[in-house]
């Protein structure tokens, strides 16, 4: 799916907004995440940290589980910001789930410095993913 330019700044906004709402007083590293599907349905999430720091969820997936409790079995990107003069990419969780739904996903990376922003398709990010071939 070749996706706008008008779309893909929206994503990265949503992501920017999204991340204010954090829950992040441990790591105190705020990240919103907006998830697009093919059918235009957009869904952001952000990161919740807990005491039990194995219970936080990122960013990413929350995004994530918010669309498939929408309805969505496939995605067509997902924008990731962070507030930081350099982007960063999802961690290896974010990027096997994403890969869940779909392998050829967008993942646009934003940060503070909006020329740093780098786009990827998760294959570059998750090369060899654990799907459902391999049950």
């Amino acid at each position: 799916m070749d996706i706008p330019a008008p779309l893909i700044s929206d994503l990265a906004r949503r992501a920017r907004e999204v991340s204010l709402r954090a829950y992040a007083p441990y790591s105190k590293f705020p990240v919103g995440a907006a998830v697009l599907t093919p059918d235009g349905d957009i869904c952001t999430g952000t990161n919740v940290e807990n005491a039990a720091y194995g219970l936080s969820i990122c960013a990413e997936r929350s995004a994530m589980f918010q669309a498939v409790a929408r309805g969505a079995k496939r995605i067509s990107a997902i924008a990731v910001y962070t507030p930081t003069v350099a982007t960063t990419p999802p961690c290896g969780a974010c990027r096997q789930v994403i890969a869940e739904f779909g392998t050829d996903v967008l993942v646009i990376c934003c940060c503070d410095d909006a020329s740093a922003e780098r786009r990827y398709r998760l294959a570059e990010l998750l090369p060899v993913p654990f799907g459902p071939e391999h049950l």
